[in-house]
């Protein structure tokens, strides 16, 4: 597909609403509705969304402002943040949470309609970019980007995973538009097609890479950590709901933070919460969010964040889904600075967990870490029937991957995973005498 067909069926989001509705905070006497939009299945939203909701941490907040009214949260689910755009926009949603790529449309949006938003807090974050993937079907001969070239690729144009593909095809020396056939289309249509053989690979956000390797349905073909550009989701609110409803949005935040504290201190019970909400594996919902997940948390509106945004302006200006955007009249961190009071400076500066293998034994609440990746093989063996889950992280990049799909790559009395085949022959290629092993014989040699 063209660049200009792509463009057109997103440049669409950019077009003004033929009708707009009244604003979904104003409720009857004193009843206020307030309209949370989120993406259940988007894992790295969980403390804006799935998880805040499970734990009742926003309705608890609002209970306790004792200010007259009687709140009540509408809480609407999405698969991307293209829509929930579209209702703020009308008024229709107060508050939502998307991934970087979609937060920038969602900016010049409410800046074209006269209806402006804001980005008040952070979700889950990479600093390297492993939220994003690039995968192709179990028994596909592709082996790098390189391969992509004249094949098809399906991904959410305008999503984080759209950017991340664009951005490593530039890189790889092909061109975005004319070198591949792009399809957009919604994650669940991608995975589809991708499983009945309509796309060659499909590069998409949370939790979709993780879920179709899982299930045996694809395997990894580029790393988005190998861009080694920050990634993001966050929390967009409505300019004028945030000035009527200072107190509101305060609450939300604080609930958030401490959703936010609640998967960070039990990140097996949060990934549990998360799958029986979700539908999703608690494995898939634990790569991403556990102990040493793919995702960081932290409502924290990092410089580092806050810089790559700016970066991706660049993207969708190039792929003319939108023009220049002002990040920094967007950006707008006083209300959750309000909110987490003396705590936000310790959280600016909070660095993401070291990466680290884990091992989720069957039946157990908790997780067993290693310091590499031999002793995990090792313990994995000596427990075969008994594990739930395996993760370790990639030798180069650092990006979280179940033990039994990496690419394993034996170096003298190292054993190595790797996310992607590429990234595992590039270490071979520079380290004489290494080699690729299968997950088997890498069980065997640890023992």
């Amino acid at each position: 597909m063209k660049r200009t067909a792509v463009a057109a069926s997103t440049a669409a989001l950019l077009l003004p609403l033929s009708a707009c509705g009244g604003s979904a905070e104003a409720g009857s006497g004193s009843t206020v509705t307030v309209t949370v939009g989120y993406q259940s299945r988007t894992i790295n939203t969980v403390t804006a969304g799935t998880l805040l909701r499970s734990l009742g941490s926003f309705e608890k907040q609002l209970n306790s402002l004792h200010d007259g009214h009687t709140y009540k949260v509408d809480w609407q689910d999405y698969a991307t943040g293209a829509p929930i755009t579209a209702q703020m926009t009308a008024g229709k949603v107060d508050i939502g949470s998307m991934g970087d790529f979609p937060l920038l449309l969602n900016a010049a949006r409410g800046k074209q309609l006269g209806r402006p938003t804001r980005l008040v807090s952070v979700t889950g974050y990479n600093l390297r970019g492993g939220l994003n993937t690039v995968v192709t079907a179990p028994g596909s001969k592709l082996t790098s980007l390189q391969d992509l070239t004249g094949k098809k690729v399906s991904t959410s144009v305008g999503s984080a995973a759209d950017g991340t593909l664009v951005r490593a095809l530039d890189r790889a020396g092909i061109d975005p538009d004319k070198g591949i056939s792009k399809l957009n289309q919604q994650p669940a249509v991608g995975a589809s097609a991708l499983s009945s053989g309509g796309v060659d690979a499909l590069s998409q956000f949370v939790a979709w890479p993780g879920l179709l390797a899982y299930q045996g349905k694809a395997k990894a073909l580029y790393d988005g950590a190998q861009l080694n550009l920050p990634t993001f989701h966050g929390v967009t609110a409505r300019e004028d709901f945030a000035k009527q409803h200072p107190a509101v949005l305060d609450a939300f935040l604080k609930a958030q933070a401490a959703a936010t504290d609640y998967l960070n201190a039990h990140p097996v019970a949060a990934a549990e919460k998360v799958a029986k909400a979700t539908g999703l594996p608690a494995e898939v919902v634990y790569l991403y969010n556990g102990a040493h997940g793919i995702a960081t948390f932290d409502p924290a509106v990092k410089p580092q964040l806050v810089s790559a945004l700016k970066q991706d302006v660049s993207v969708l200006k190039a792929a003319k889904l939108t023009g220049d955007i002002d990040v920094d009249s967007f950006v707008d961190d006083q209300y959750v600075k309000k909110a987490l009071g003396a705590s936000y400076a310790r959280r600016l500066i909070a660095t993401p967990a070291p990466a680290a293998s884990e091992v989720w034994p069957k039946g157990s609440e908790k997780t067993v870490s290693f310091k590499s990746a031999k002793e995990l093989l090792v313990y994995v063996g000596g427990h075969q029937g008994g594990i739930r889950a395996a993760y370790v992280p990639d030798a180069t990049t650092g990006t979280l991957w179940f033990a039994d799909k990496a690419v394993w790559v034996a170096d003298g009395n190292q054993l190595l995973p790797f996310v992607t085949p590429a990234t595992a022959q590039a270490y071979i290629a520079a380290h004489g005498g290494a080699r690729a092993v299968s997950y088997h014989e890498a069980l065997e040699r640890a023992s």
